[in-house]
C-alpha cells in the first residue's frame, strides 16, 4: 500500500465533461475564454517523500519529472497549447 492518497475524479465524467464544454464554446463564439487554464489532480501525504512518490506516479504516463517546487511541494505539468494538465503534492499543514 502507498503512503499517499491521489485525489482523482470519475474519468468518464470528467471527459464528458471536456467534451461539453468544447461544444458550448464552439456553438457560442461570443464566450469569452481564458488565457491560460489548468486542471490538476492532487495527492496527500504526509512525508515529502511519499508526496514525491505520488507525483511521480501520476506523471509517469506524461512522460515529464516531478518537480520539487519548495516547502514540501512537487508537481509535474503537461501542456497542451494554453491548458496544462497536472499533478500537485501539498504538505499537510496546507491540506485544510
Amino acid at each position: 500500500m502507498s503512503d499517499y492518497v491521489i485525489r482523482s475524479g470519475d474519468r468518464a465524467a470528467f471527459l464528458a465533461g471536456l467534451r461539453e464544454l468544447v461544444d458550448f464554446l464552439t456553438a457560442n463564439p461570443t464566450v469569452v475564454v481564458p488565457r491560460h487554464a489548468s486542471v490538476a489532480v492532487l495527492v496527500d501525504a504526509s512525508d515529502s517523500i511519499a508526496r514525491r512518490d505520488g507525483v511521480e506516479f501520476v506523471a509517469a504516463p506524461f512522460g515529464v519529472p516531478a518537480a520539487d517546487i519548495g516547502e514540501g511541494y512537487f508537481s509535474a505539468w503537461l501542456d497542451f497549447r494554453p491548458i496544462s494538465c497536472g499533478v500537485i503534492a501539498v504538505p499537510p499543514q496546507e491540506w485544510q
